[in-house]
């Protein structure tokens, strides 16, 4: 299939454990019916039902637009490698509950896997745009990708200032929350380099910054003993940890190196200021003139997914979470250490769609990452954080004119350097010839984007029976068809895929 490809850059964020900056070894690895059963929702998820300029308020964010009525044909948002909602659903349905449809983002569940995207030569980064033509007549599903140059290609990393906010209050009691912070910490202090720097900051009812940033060379026993004296005690104060880890970082900020907020929670405030805006407006100047971001790791089988995640997109950073040692060795070892430097700032991505093939489309996910059209070439206006060695997928429900041909869609890309805030564009396109004639015989990773969306749908819309995707199997289908695609990919992280979907088809009957 053709592909069209050009040039540009991106961002990630920060470690969150030692593994992380040390060295574990880079990888590319991001992580993990018959027609009457789609009919009638076989497993108790929604069949696909669609009407030209309609609009979905059923979502878990009633302000979402989901079809794009015409004559709009730009889709805009900023970008976001945030994977934690996957994690956590994951988490949730191993313990053989189903998820809050308010936790499911489809856009984190798609970017929690490889793709195949070809790599940049500079320090821009590739634009791939490509696409399958679905079961459902005239709709087809196009994937647009962008991927930064490898962190290894881009010669040694700078001195990494870490503080660490460490959660510990009770609830962090509970196994695989304090206990799995520590350990990472403790590999952390193991393998950093000399020249990187850490500092902790703990909190419960109030906040208390245990080690100021310390030096790694000469200091780790010192580090240790911080570590090691970590305990779960009383409430949650998190806007106190995060206020007081900001001015921590802030007092500890050392040019020329990456300086870093790393909150390790399970984001269940119930004490002091719980609301994110007010949190991040108090901290906001350490964000905007030191460039300092937030990235937060969420942890424990009660996890306050919300304001996790509100805090890290107004803190310029990202979240992930984690559930054991297995997990937190895969993220903090193979995901984190190509995030450590900043490639790029407030990245934006604007989808153009041909208003003589397209009759209309939908955005899958990025609910609460929307960015007004007009405001695309707007530098002042927020957008997403990426670093070296990342992938970001948009996934797009297209449905084209009858017996359309040509020019589908132009994807184009736009951020600033970190250092200069200088402002650089790559576009890529789609032709209506490149599409493949069915999803089911494209590329494995279109196919493993895809599975994962669908699955991210059915879980979101639950019992409903309106507005799913175009072409949806039903989820049994779906954990058959990740079932190949492991066989296929021999990729771990698409055989978990395979367990969850098993699991939500025997949890929903």
């Amino acid at each position: 299939m053709e592909r069209y490809r050009i040039r540009g850059a991106l961002l990630a964020l920060t470690a969150a454990s030692g593994l992380l900056l040390a060295g574990c070894g880079a990888s590319d690895t991001d992580d993990g019916s018959s027609s009457m059963d789609r009919a009638e929702g076989a497993t108790g998820f929604p069949a696909p039902h669609y009407s030209q300029g309609e609009q979905d308020r059923t979502g878990p964010d009633d302000e979402s637009r989901d079809i794009a009525p015409s004559p709009d044909y730009l889709s805009t948002f900023a970008l976001d490698v945030d994977t934690a909602s996957y994690g956590y659903a994951r988490r949730t349905l191993a313990e053989g509950r189903r998820p809050d449809p308010s936790t499911i983002r489809p856009e984190e569940f798609v970017n929690s896997f490889r793709q195949d995207y070809e790599r940049p030569d500079g320090n821009g980064f590739s634009v791939t745009v490509d696409g399958a033509r679905t079961d459902e007549e005239d709709w087809s599903l196009v994937r647009v990708g962008l991927a930064t140059r490898p962190a290894e290609q881009r010669g040694e990393r700078p001195p990494a200032a870490l503080t660490f906010v460490i959660d510990i209050s009770g609830s962090m009691a509970e196994p695989g929350r304090l206990d799995l912070a520590q350990e990472s910490l403790g590999v952390m202090t193991d393998r950093l380099r000399d020249d990187d720097s850490v500092a902790i900051v703990t909190f419960s009812d109030e906040a208390e910054t245990v080690l100021p940033m310390t030096r790694l060379d000469g200091n780790r026993d010192e580090i240790h003993d911080a570590i090691d004296g970590l305990e779960p005690t009383y409430s949650t104060n998190l806007g106190a940890g995060v206020e007081t880890g900001y001015a921590t970082a802030v007092e500890g900020l050392r040019e020329g190196a990456t300086n870093r907020v790393v909150l390790v929670s399970d984001a269940l405030a119930n004490d002091g200021d719980t609301d994110p805006d007010s949190i991040l407006e108090r901290i906001d100047g350490a964000r905007r003139e030191h460039g300092i971001t937030l990235f937060g790791v969420g942890v424990g089988s009660d996890y306050g997914d919300a304001l996790m995640e509100r805090l890290a997109d107004k803190g310029d950073g990202h979240t992930v979470y984690v559930s054991g040692e297995d997990e937190a060795e895969q993220v903090f070892c193979e995901q984190l250490p190509r995030h450590i430097d900043l490639t790029a700032r407030d990245a934006k991505a604007q989808v153009a769609f041909d208003p003589e093939t397209v009759a209309e489309f939908r955005l899958v996910g990025y609910d609460n990452r929307r960015v007004a059209d007009d405001d695309f070439r707007d530098d002042r206006v927020d957008g997403g954080e990426v670093g070296p060695g990342h992938t970001v997928t948009a996934l797009y429900a297209v449905r084209t004119k009858p017996g359309a041909d040509g020019h589908l869609a132009t994807a184009t890309v736009r951020w600033q350097d970190p250092e200069t805030r200088t402002p650089h564009e790559e576009s890529g396109q789609l032709e209506s010839g490149s599409l493949d004639d069915s999803l089911w015989s494209a590329s494995p990773r279109l196919q493993v984007t895809a599975v994962a969306a669908y699955f991210a749908d059915a879980l979101r819309r639950g019992d409903e029976r309106r507005h799913s995707l175009p072409g949806a199997p039903s989820v049994r289908e779906l954990g058959e068809k990740a079932d190949d695609l492991a066989d296929t990919t021999e990729d771990e992280a698409v055989r978990g895929l395979a367990d969850t979907i098993g699991r939500a088809t025997h949890l929903t009957g």
